[in-house]
């Protein structure tokens, strides 16, 4: 962080001008400017005690709970810094291990066939019996299965692959990391679903919140049949297109054979559910919800869309249609809402739904057929993808989409408890909000107990 202190700058020069001001009695207009300088001089001290610009690179994510990835491809491993976590929470290496194993390369034939254990090591923040210090956990995986010469023995080298980062990145750091793409490898995403593992347990111990994703769209082939309430992780990887109904799976797969037996590559969408949210996440205005959630999912390789709910399907509908109607629970007294075309956020802030989000993943840029580009001094060239990729991106994805779901919601909640927890409301119930969601009970009157419509007026802008 870059700090400005200029405090002793103005303290050593501040003697002059109340000199000039006291020897300016008979010229007004010379009093005055000086009063304004000293006026002046006292906002830039306020200023400079209380004004810091921090200057970032783009590598963490996170307020409270928060993240910092390193590491490329093909260098000596990759990681995360985790600060923020709870202290005295029990945790091991095996269950961050189960996320990562989820992720990593080699799973089958619609995935990159680099063969890498991703196993990871804790370095940090951990008790030698596995008890959450409080301070920044540190978590490694090496490399083990680097081929830099598939990039460095050919044209790869010095051209550009179309759609990819090695243009962008050259053009803005003069330099890049040409082997296995450096930071824009999807390799990154292993200290993201590393930390996010950890995120996941906090959820779930906090309010047994579920964060799972699926494959619900590759190309023009969409899931049929997926319950949003209860499908489980156990049907999203029963087939390796990680898609819980196994009719769409089948499909899918046959669709994504056939564009990599081809040489070429294929997109889709994955579908992330959130179960057992709190309500009250999140804030009205730049710190949405749902803005923090695109944020997260459209920061990961290939992410080229968002939608929160009902998305752009939503704007063929009118407010009656789109509307989620309230009613009371009959068994739990809470406050619900009939359908979820909101997808568990309104007004940027969680409403005890489910929460529902959809992102958009591209065809993957580096592709076994020739492609026309350019070199790096700007010569037109035909480039050919060499190397080991995935055809499909989607199946590792999946758990990619819930490590930054939970990271988010990881950070909403110890935002949450910090500003709305800090003075408990000693209110008395009757003249509190009747609670929201599908994980809390309420007073709620089941029935329509007026005796017609509510009338409102409401103006707005």
């Amino acid at each position: 962080a870059i700090v400005f202190h200029f405090a002793s700058f103005f303290k050593t020069h501040l003697q002059q001008p109340l000199f000039l001001l006291s020897q300016l009695e008979k010229n007004k207009r010379q009093k005055m400017n000086v009063l304004f300088a000293l006026l002046t001089i006292s906002m830039v001290l306020t200023l400079a005690s209380s004004f810091s610009l921090t200057m970032g690179t783009g590598n963490s994510f996170g307020r409270v709970f928060r993240i910092s990835t390193w590491g490329e491809s093909h260098g000596g491993g990759v990681g995360v810094n985790l600060d923020g976590c709870p202290p005295r929470l029990h945790l091991t290496r095996e269950e961050i291990q189960v996320d990562l194993d989820r992720r990593r390369p080699g799973q089958s034939r619609i995935t990159t066939p680099r063969n890498e254990a991703d196993a990871v090591e804790i370095i940090s923040g951990l008790t030698p019996d596995g008890i959450t210090l409080g301070t920044p956990i540190a978590m490694l995986v090496r490399n083990k299965d680097q081929r830099s010469t598939d990039y460095l023995d050919n044209d790869m080298k010095v051209a550009y692959r179309p759609s990819h980062a090695d243009a962008t990145y050259d053009a803005k750091y003069g330099v890049r990391a040409i082997a296995g793409g450096g930071r824009s490898s999807a390799r990154e995403t292993i200290g993201r679903v590393a930390a996010g593992a950890v995120a996941r347990k906090i959820c779930k111990m906090y309010n047994n919140i579920e964060i799972l994703a699926y494959v619900s769209k590759v190309q023009d082939i969409k899931a049929e049949n997926v319950d949003d309430d209860t499908f489980t992780m156990e049907d999203v990887d029963s087939n390796i297109v990680r898609c819980p109904d196994a009719a769409s799976a089948e499909k899918m797969l046959a669709r994504i054979d056939e564009i990599r037996k081809a040489g070429n590559s294929i997109g889709g969408v994955v579908t992330c559910v959130a179960r057992n949210v709190p309500a009250g996440l999140g804030a009205p205005v730049f710190d949405k919800l749902e803005a923090d959630l695109a944020k997260a999912c459209m920061s990961i390789p290939a992410a080229k869309g968002f939608e929160s709910g009902d998305g752009f399907e939503g704007t063929l509908l009118t407010g009656k249609q789109h509307n989620d109607e309230f009613y009371i629970d009959p068994e739990t007294g809470a406050t619900r809402t009939k359908t979820n075309r909101s997808g568990g956020i309104q007004g940027g802030i969680s409403n005890g739904e489910t929460i529902v989000i959809h992102v958009a993943f591209k065809p993957t840029s580096t592709i076994g057929q020739v492609q026309e580009t350019v070199t790096r001094d700007g010569k037109q060239v035909e480039l050919r993808g060499k190397g080991r990729h995935d055809p499909c991106v989607l199946p590792r994805a999946v758990p990619m989409v819930e490590a930054m779901v939970a990271l988010t919601l990881a950070d909403h909640l110890m935002m949450h408890q910090a500003q709305c927890s800090l003075f408990p409301d000693e209110a008395e119930e009757s003249l509190k909000p009747n609670p929201m969601g599908t994980t809390v009970r309420g007073r709620g009157e089941v029935g329509v107990v007026s005796a017609g419509p509510v009338s409102q007026r409401v103006d707005e802008e």
